[in-house]
């Protein structure tokens, strides 16, 4: 397993980290038919991630309404020190008007709920899971760095925002010298690219992380969709009723995709969701990118893709397949970017 910095502190996490959408929920409409894992399982797959070397491992609080970070917090047991144990807040968690968003008053709620629910003291990574409308940032902010001063979050994060608003975010912490996010979690893929265009350049500037859910589209690049939509694994996310347009897809052109992850992978000998998970380590600016199996040599062979180096043929097929046409004001830019440059 190789590690890399979280952001701009002295933090090493694993390239690979582990998801617990997975854990909890068995009969939840929508979490039971993404995992449903119970406690044994979630043993399992904690102790394999572990023992393999992986030592960042990500859930929410709304993920089967709290049973995955029980789950959790009950699977790593006396291996909490092993971990930089990271969970979310902004979803609903319960009935009443301010049981979601990001209040200073649900913050505070949301915080001490999860520490309950995962058997801890403190959370290592403590992130928003989308923006609030109608919050200040100023609010949020100010009531995540009273959590950082008492002890019980070390850092702080953002899930699902656009580039200008942790731009804005972070300038109001600068401002007022509170904590900063050390890190972003995005939807990144090979077939959804579009982090590429503000979000990317964005994290690389501002010396952040970027964390990937979604690695393999829900499953698409796991290779087991056909082109006529047919699926050869019934299990698979994708077979989800709700899930398959979760993450959206241009299905044609995707097939392109996955027909140039299948020729890597059979160059290589291995599957293409390890392909897929390893262009994306390959990416500037990605730190870790957090796989949530649902079987336990799903979860090994993700885990293998730390291992896994593409050549340089392997990305350009795949960059070439896969890139997107360069949004305004990008390709302005790129046209004049060497016009300053004496010759």
């Amino acid at each position: 397993m190789e590690y890399r910095l979280l952001g701009r502190t002295g933090v090493w996490v694993s390239e690979i980290s582990l998801g617990a959408m997975t854990f909890g929920g068995k009969d939840h409409p929508i979490y039971g038919s993404l995992g449903g894992l119970q406690q044994d399982d979630a043993d399992r797959m904690v102790g394999t991630a572990l023992d393999a070397g992986v030592n960042f491992v990500d859930t929410a609080d709304v993920y089967s309404d709290g049973e995955s970070e029980e789950i959790l917090g009950r699977a790593l047991k006396h291996r909490r020190r092993d971990v930089v144990l990271a969970t979310k807040l902004h979803a609903p968690t319960g009935p009443g008007p301010n049981d979601n968003g990001l209040s200073r008053l649900h913050v505070m709620q949301a915080l001490e709920d999860s520490l309950r629910r995962l058997g801890t003291d403190h959370i290592d990574l403590y992130q928003i899971h989308n923006f609030d409308h109608i919050t200040p940032f100023e609010e949020t902010l100010s009531a995540l760095d009273d959590a950082v001063t008492q002890g019980k979050v070390r850092y702080i994060g953002c899930a699902n925002l656009a580039a200008w608003q942790i731009s804005r975010a972070l300038g109001i912490s600068a401002l007022h010298d509170q904590a900063k996010f050390v890190s972003v979690q995005s939807y990144y893929s090979l077939v959804g690219r579009d982090a590429e265009r503000d979000l990317l350049p964005m994290v690389e500037a501002e010396g952040l992380s970027m964390t990937v859910w979604s690695p393999l589209a829900g499953g698409f690049l796991a290779g087991k969709q056909g082109r006529d939509g047919t699926l050869d694994d019934t299990g698979s996310r994708r077979a989800q009723e709700g899930f398959a347009d979760f993450t959206p897809i241009d299905y044609e052109r995707a097939h392109d995709v996955l027909d140039a992850v299948r020729a890597v992978a059979a160059r290589h000998e291995v599957s293409c969701a390890r392909v897929a998970l390893a262009w994306l380590l390959a990416q500037r600016g990605v730190t870790s990118v957090v796989v949530g199996a649902r079987r336990l040599d799903q979860l090994e062979d993700n885990i293998g893709a730390s291992g896994l180096t593409l050549t340089e043929q392997d990305l350009a097929e795949l960059d070439k397949v896969s890139a997107l046409p360069a949004a305004y004001p990008n390709w302005i830019q790129a046209a004049f970017a060497g016009s300053r440059i004496p010759r």
